[in-house]
């Protein structure tokens, strides 16, 4: 796998996102793009990443820290991505959903985004494709939930509580 370094341009601070899923390779597939330290860009923020197994995990996850984009498996083993985006939605300045697959096709793609997902990617991730996606779904929430909507910055999460893998 190609790696690609993500980054969120002219940002400080800590950035975090939220994988939902059981697959331990998966979380660790994208922790390893987020944590690309071979980049180009010298990113001046830092991307945080936390792992929930469960739709109930990332439930209590949310609630403990603001996160603006949430990666999400397609096949939860309880619940589903649908469940996981109605629950971003109820909260404030939610996060973007981009939904993830290893059988990605036209149909996914077209339901995701008619529902309000942010994007589809597929899997086994693509470093570049990852990179693209996810800054780009940053910089949408940035400049939806940023200083201009009375919403702390991204650096001023980084005091927010930590949470880790359930």
């Amino acid at each position: 796998m190609k790696k690609a370094c993500v980054s969120a341009a002219n940002h400080t601070g800590v950035v975090t996102l939220l994988s939902v899923g059981l697959i331990d390779e998966d979380h660790a597939s994208l922790e390893g793009l987020l944590q690309c330290s071979q980049c180009d860009l010298r990113p001046t923020c830092e991307w945080k990443f936390s792992a929930c197994p469960t739709l109930a995990a990332a439930r209590a996850a949310l609630r403990k820290a603001r996160v603006p984009v949430v990666v999400c498996e397609s096949d939860l083993q309880q619940g589903t991505w649908k469940e996981v985006l109605e629950e971003l939605r109820a909260l404030p300045n939610p996060p973007l959903l981009i939904v993830t697959s290893r059988c990605a096709d036209e149909r996914l793609w077209a339901e995701a985004l008619n529902l309000g997902a942010y994007d589809v990617l597929a899997q086994p991730f693509d470093g570049s494709e990852v990179s693209r996606i996810v800054n780009m779904a940053w910089l949408r929430w940035e400049g939806r939930h940023g200083v201009s909507a009375g919403a702390p910055r991204a650096r001023d999460m980084a005091e927010a509580p930590a949470f880790s893998v359930a």
